[in-house]
């Protein structure tokens, strides 16, 4: 019934949207009034406000079409290299002949599409050979398609990896670095031939008994049977996905502007101000980020409320306790693939502390082969991010894979 209200607000408001966006269009035409006009430039601005209230469930373009590699412009191609009904291993394909090492971005499941990571994706490109885990929206996923837990999330990566074949790197970004430790576990145990000769995991909550957030505390307010029975719903008759038990995008936004709504709210201000006064450049800024932010993906039902109970609420991982498909994995197990790992100082998501504590339960991993960066002065998105991303984070993943490749 939730997502059902949702769709029926969001089908009403249409009209309205639509009505706003006509009329944006025709104040930015020429011929009403002048250029400098900030009376009309104001009900222009009024008329984006409104059309921007709506959220979007398709996927953004990456739009990474070029790289410079060695000063010379490189295109670049996207080709899915291996498809489920769950996710695609995303290959961003460059026509040079060198042989550059390869790595897996794994991106998370979040309420967010993999575009969010474009910034971290067009950063590595020019060294690297790069892979993403391109998750599908549940939404458009059809119920024949079976279930999706934390099992079928582990399964996924050794597929991609073993896909991608024996020498490659993984990167976690935020919410998988959890089940990925686990992954290369599995990995090292079973002796896999794609175990991969590094991991680097940014921002992630390996154990969230260290410095928790308000993430963490509302992941540990209510019971697992609380989260299932108010936070999960059936996706509209209208979708291809129809019926299947998802957690909604549009929620875990809301939980997360919630947590800075005073900070959303002045930067949506401000953006109705550049675009009054004629500031395109950084009105172009916000824009930027809100399009990606208000693109929405749909979680399955099982993969959310795992996550919850068995990262957040039980902490599995760090007290040793983590099950794939009945059996249990150690993290000791792993002590051929290097570790690195990346907070940032004013995380508000996933607080330092959390990410590093994979050195203290990787204790089979030698000390030379593990590396730890917090970065000063960037939250959660920073890590991975913009420009202290790529001028003081990128340099220590760079040398971290080159030197274990």
């Amino acid at each position: 019934m939730l997502y059902q209200l949702y769709q029926a607000r969001q089908d009403l408001l249409a009209p309205l949207r639509i009505t706003a966006d006509l009329a944006g269009a025709l104040l930015q035409e020429p011929h009403v009034g002048p250029c400098g006009n900030f009376l009309v430039r104001s009900l222009a601005a009024g008329a984006e406000m409104v059309c921007r209230t709506r959220l979007t469930h398709e996927r953004p373009a990456f739009g990474i079409d070029e790289i410079v590699v060695n000063h010379r412009p490189v295109a670049v191609t996207e080709l899915p290299s291996l498809v489920t009904p769950f996710g695609t291993l995303l290959h961003f394909k460059k026509n040079i002949d060198a042989v550059q090492p390869r790595v897996l971005l794994v991106a998370p499941m979040a309420g967010h599409f993999s575009t969010l990571l474009r910034d971290t994706v067009a950063t590595l490109l020019p060294d690297h050979d790069v892979y993403i885990t391109d998750w599908h929206n549940a939404r458009d996923i059809s119920r024949d398609a079976g279930r999706f837990g934390l099992d079928e999330f582990v399964d996924h990566i050794i597929r991609f990896l073993d896909h991608i074949g024996p020498g490659a790197h993984v990167v976690g970004v935020c919410q998988p670095c959890n089940a990925l430790v686990a992954t290369v576990a599995l990995m090292s145990e079973t002796g896999h031939a794609a175990l991969p000769r590094s991991m680097t995991l940014m921002a992630g909550p390996v154990d969230t008994r260290i410095n928790p957030t308000k993430v963490n505390e509302l992941a540990t307010s209510n019971s697992i049977d609380w989260f299932a029975c108010n936070l999960i719903t059936a996706v509209p008759g209208r979708y291809r996905g129809a019926y299947r038990r998802v957690y909604p995008g549009f929620m875990q936004l809301s939980a997360f502007m919630s947590m800075n709504l005073v900070r959303h709210i002045r930067a949506h201000l401000d953006l109705f101000e550049h675009l009054a006064r004629g500031e395109d450049e950084k009105a172009a800024q916000t824009r930027k980020f809100y399009d990606e932010y208000f693109a929405v993906l749909d979680l399955p039902a099982e993969f959310y409320l795992e996550t919850v109970q068995r990262v957040f609420q039980e902490h599995r991982l760090a007290r040793g306790l983590f099950e794939w498909r009945g059996r249990r994995l150690d993290a000791r197990a792993i002590a051929d693939t290097a570790l690195l790992t990346v907070e940032g100082e004013k995380d508000d998501i996933c607080a330092p502390g959390q990410t590093m504590a994979a050195h203290d339960l990787c204790t089979s991993i030698k000390p030379h082969r593990k590396q730890h960066h917090l970065q000063p002065g960037v939250g959660h998105y920073g890590v991975f991010s913009g420009a202290r991303w790529r001028r003081e984070i990128y340099p220590a993943v760079q040398s971290h894979i080159a030197v274990h490749n």
